[in-house]
């Protein structure tokens, strides 16, 4: 548990990075001046360091030493400036009535971020670090999801949610990309943009996010079949787009004018290899939770352990064989929830639940907070092409979800209605995965900067404005 709130405190070393270059700048003009200096610099650093000598001798009721609690302060303010915002976000409900929470926490990283740039801290502008996004946040809110899933209405629509995915992910990503790179073509971007470039754009901005539409599902109590396509479909959702994403960043050193018919075949075999080997480990791994905790009755305060480590076990294993993590993680929840339950009490099950969802909470506040902070840094406007991306997203959406509907209902005994395919076409909207994924882009794509300020626009158009349109 300790080592998972230690990961937690080092979210926040964008700002540290700060109060380092400034001590480094501080020590760099120390050693010029004595450089410059000379003798005399010399007998001033000597006179210096016996007072220095002389005042450590001497008793000291109090000392102040800011860098050594640097890191758990400035932890702890940030997930109690969340935790304040959400009190604050109920108590105002005319507010909290038209807004989501996830909207509102955007709003006031918008605001700390004003302020930091306002206060020249530049470094505190940027977002998080890519790989520590999907190592230690993502995970809590991945499993949170996976292990509250309703396993019944999950297994018995498994097959809808997989066509869902599948159909809406590759659609729209290369709908997306082909649009975008052909309209770009007619030079009324502000530069030409490469179609693999274009193609793993379109990857990252299809991952959809579960959380604002979920929590908008709960307010109004819609139909647990909704629900669950709809929560199921976004988690699958995001998987695969980090597949495909990962695809087509590893096209990169290849070119797409030297790939060959062989490199498109194995790309297209490692798709279903990375997102089935993912399954495969998470069942593994659900397999060794279930025996921990049935064997390990005498010794009741560790099972929990075994609930929260072993699970990110998963999480580590497929992302460290080059697997898709997210699968894994969700599966593992998934199939791990019936074996829990049995070999654990249920006030221990209850302890479990409540900091799970604590947890996922949290992580899920933290990221808000830095979408919105991340939009006072320095961006590549092009109108063009930020608006046909949220248009594309939108359209392509909808008939992403609507025609394969249409297709599924002549085969379910319960079909969906109207209003079904609407709230599925609807909820597609982009969250911290798609964020998480523009950020690690390697630097050497030119359209970086525009991919992460449309990505960005993307996000804030889906949360706050479409999400808020009840």
């Amino acid at each position: 548990m300790t080592s998972i709130w230690f990961l937690l405190l080092h979210l926040y070393y964008p700002l540290f990075i700060v109060v380092d270059a400034l001590e480094k700048v501080s020590s760099n003009g120390d050693e010029e001046a004595g450089a410059a200096g000379g003798v005399a610099a010399v007998e001033h650093n000597e006179m210096s360091n016996l007072h220095f000598d002389n005042r450590s001798h001497s008793f000291q009721f109090l000392e102040f030493d800011w860098h050594h609690v640097s890191t758990p302060c400035i932890a702890a303010f940030w997930i109690l400036l969340a935790s304040v915002s959400k009190i604050g976000f109920q108590k105002c409900k005319n507010i909290c009535g038209v807004f989501p929470d996830c909207a509102l926490l955007i709003v006031v990283g918008l605001i700390v971020g004003f302020v930091l740039y306002k206060m020249n801290f530049e470094y505190a502008s940027h977002s998080l670090d890519s790989q520590f996004f999907f190592l230690y946040l993502l995970s809590p809110i991945i499993f949170g999801a996976g292990y509250f899933m309703p396993n019944r209405t999950f297994f018995d629509n498994l097959g809808s949610i997989v066509v869902f995915t599948m159909v809406g992910v590759l659609w729209s990503t290369f709908a997306i990309g082909i649009s975008l790179w052909l309209i770009g073509r007619t030079g009324i971007f502000t530069a030409e943009i490469p179609l693999l470039h274009v193609l793993l754009f379109s990857s990252l901005i299809s991952a959809t996010d579960p959380v604002a539409v979920i929590s908008l599902f709960d307010e109004i109590h819609v139909n647990k079949l909704l629900f669950t396509t709809v929560f199921a479909e976004s988690l699958l959702n995001d998987a695969i787009s980090v597949v495909l994403f990962r695809l087509f960043k590893s096209f990169l050193p290849i070119g797409i004018e030297n790939m060959r018919p062989m490199d498109c075949a194995a790309g297209f075999l490692s798709f279903f290899v990375v997102a089935l080997g993912g399954v495969l480990i998470g069942v593994i791994w659900a397999a060794i939770v279930g025996f921990m905790t049935r064997h390990s009755k005498e010794v009741d305060v560790v099972r929990p352990v075994f609930v929260f480590v072993l699970p990110y076990c998963a999480y580590l294993a497929a992302e460290m064989t080059g697997l898709s993590a997210i699968i894994a993680l969700v599966v593992c929840g998934i199939a791990m929830k019936p074996y829990v339950k049995l070999n654990i009490p249920a006030s221990t099950m209850n302890s479990i639940k409540y900091f799970v969802k604590v947890l996922a909470e949290i992580s899920e506040a933290v990221i808000f907070l830095f979408l919105g902070l991340s939009a006072i840094r320095r961006h590549q406007w092009d109108f063009a092409f930020i608006l046909l991306t949220i248009i594309f997203c939108v359209v392509y959406r909808t008939i992403g979800m609507i025609i394969p509907a249409y297709f599924l209902n002549k085969f379910r005994l319960v079909p969906y209605s109207k209003v079904d395919q609407f709230v599925l076409a609807y909820s597609g909207n982009r969250g911290p995965i798609a964020f998480g994924l523009v950020i690690g882009l390697p630097d050497s794509i030119p359209a970086k900067d525009l991919f992460i300020t449309a990505t960005i626009a993307m996000i804030y158009f889906s949360v706050i404005l479409q999400v808020s349109i009840k």
